[in-house]
């Protein structure tokens, strides 16, 4: 008998993934200055794909893949999960359970998104190991679209991509569709895509191209704290790669680029080192948020995503605002020190599962995509705080290592087994542990 011919979305599998999480992240930007359209833009874009995800499982269910999965080192998603538990009873004391509620649901929505994503790739990577799906090319191409058209956009259309700061002194890329910090980091982490990319690709085209808009996105950023993570991502990588010619050109593209940025972007011509040194006027409002405001609420905090008993927190010494600018600041305020003891310890626990992994083929994703989230944290909206991308990222952080193929079937899971691979006419193991898994035991 004739073997069945894969379907369509089983062929493209990678492409519509790649597709879906292109626009999971998109759907973090502002595309009109008007705030309710892009309300119903972020909205409909991040539900939709968490629909899209939804239906992709639903799809290879339908076509008899069998999905028995177990879940390994389940601490830190644990942990993620009482802190979301913590979030929702938080309505109950929240300073405003409206706000509170809304970003709590946007942040469980990408959360089970991930949850789902990950399941997807396990399901088929385990059914079409020749097929399988690599998570570094899935986030470069996911993120370089973004790239490209800041890159386009900032040539043609200045007034919408670059933001005045400081009066208009100063012009950083950005504009209002998304934070320059917050962009910084994403040219970060898709630089350190990019890099890997070139490794594992046999076209290094696309992987240049991939490098230079992020590079140049990063630049016209002038994030500090992005550079930072840049360098020391590459810093990493190349140190741990085997490739002799490659560590020569990066070595001497950082070497070339370090006094760049420490001389355009550290230390910019109206920053100076004291500005580095407040973390840009951070410090002081730190310290007023520790000594005037949590103070009032230690225990329990003032409610998910709430800083104070209004719309904003001003010290008696500090500009008012309504998020800390760091992600552990942040969840201190929100969820007291309840809370921040529930994230420190879904952070180490996550750096736990990475160092038990650290030579699985994913060891330098964790990196490139851990080392601008966990700065960004420390200086923006973060891990902990209102919706963003960076969020997104943990999330995929928090279970990369978690899910894995089941190594014991039921008997009913090996009946659907076998039909699938009779149909398929697949003569290849399926639901055995990978190579890096076996070496892991």
């Amino acid at each position: 008998m004739k073997p069945h011919r894969l379907p369509f979305i089983i062929r493209n599998m990678e492409t519509i993934l790649t597709i879906i999480l292109f626009v999971m992240i998109a759907g973090y930007f502002s595309i009109v200055e008007e705030r309710g359209i892009n309300q119903v833009f972020k909205t409909i874009s991040r539900i939709g794909m968490a629909g899209a995800i939804i239906y992709v499982l639903s799809v290879l269910k339908k076509l008899g893949h069998v999905s028995a999965l177990k879940y390994e080192n389940t601490l830190a998603p644990a942990f993620y999960v009482m802190y979301l538990l913590l979030g929702f009873a938080s309505f109950m004391w929240s300073s405003k359970w409206q706000y509170s509620a809304l970003q709590w649901f946007m942040t469980v929505e990408s959360f089970i998104f991930v949850l789902l994503f990950m399941k997807a790739v396990v399901i088929y990577n385990t059914h079409y190991p020749e097929k399988s799906i690599n998570f570094i090319r899935l986030f470069a191409w996911s993120i370089f679209p973004i790239m490209l058209t800041f890159v386009i956009g900032s040539l043609i259309d200045e007034d919408t991509f670059y933001r005045g700061m400081r009066g208009g002194e100063e012009q950083r890329l950005g504009g209002y569709i998304m934070n320059p910090n917050e962009l910084g980091m994403l040219s970060s982490i898709s630089a350190g895509m990019s890099y890997m990319y070139l490794q594992i690709s046999k076209h290094k085209f696309w992987g240049f191209l991939m490098m230079l808009a992020s590079i140049l996105v990063l630049v016209w950023t002038s994030s500090r704290s992005s550079a930072i993570g840049f360098l020391m991502i590459m810093g990493i990588l190349v140190l741990k790669s085997n490739n002799k010619n490659l560590k020569i050109v990066m070595f001497t593209g950082i070497t070339i680029a370090v006094p760049l940025l420490i001389r355009f972007v550290v230390f910019k011509d109206d920053g100076g080192v004291e500005e580095v040194l407040s973390m840009t006027g951070r410090l002081p409002f730190w310290t007023a948020l520790l000594n005037e405001g949590i103070v009032h609420e230690p225990f329990f905090g003032y409610g998910f995503m709430r800083i104070n008993y209004t719309d904003y927190f001003q010290g008696l010494n500090t500009y008012p605002a309504r998020m800390t600018h760091n992600t552990f600041m942040q969840i201190l305020m929100n969820l007291g020190f309840v809370g921040f003891f529930i994230g420190f310890w879904n952070v180490v626990l996550t750096i736990r599962n990475f160092i038990l992994h650290k030579n699985h083929p994913y060891g330098n994703f964790f990196i490139a995509l851990f080392i601008p989230v966990i700065i960004n944290s420390f200086t923006e909206f973060g891990i902990f705080g209102d919706a963003n991308y960076g969020i997104l990222f943990w999330q995929f952080l928090t279970l990369l290592f978690i899910i894995k193929p089941a190594e014991r079937l039921r008997l009913d899971e090996r009946l659907k087994l076998k039909k699938f691979k009779s149909k398929y006419k697949i003569d290849y193991p399926i639901f055995q542990p990978t190579e890096a898994d076996a070496a892991i035991k």
